[in-house]
């Protein structure tokens, strides 16, 4: 899978809120109420991601969790990475 061009990633991140390019990674802090939430959340995205076969970075901090996504394998960020984060977003809207 090739990495995609600035132009494309820059027109995925416009349908993904929140979401910002870091160098060659995406990235989106999410805030819930509570501890419990947060980790809900992160269970929820879970299966999402081994489905996917497509691991992200997640970092919890009591109620925040990080998550940062690129295709190591290709050295960058793919179609992989937007596909994940738009399925990321709609975990986040049932939490």
């Amino acid at each position: 899978m090739a990495t995609l061009s600035d132009a494309q990633i820059a027109e995925h991140l416009r349908s993904l809120p929140g979401w910002q390019r870091d160098g060659e990674t995406i990235t989106k802090r999410y805030t819930f109420p509570s501890f419990l939430r947060a980790i809900a959340f992160i269970n929820a995205i879970a299966p999402l991601a081994e489905a996917a076969n497509h691991h992200p970075d997640i970092a919890n901090t009591y109620n925040r969790v990080s998550i940062t996504l690129s295709t190591h394998d290709e050295g960058g960020i793919t179609e992989k990475d937007m596909a994940l984060a738009t399925q990321i977003e709609q975990a986040a809207g049932t939490e």
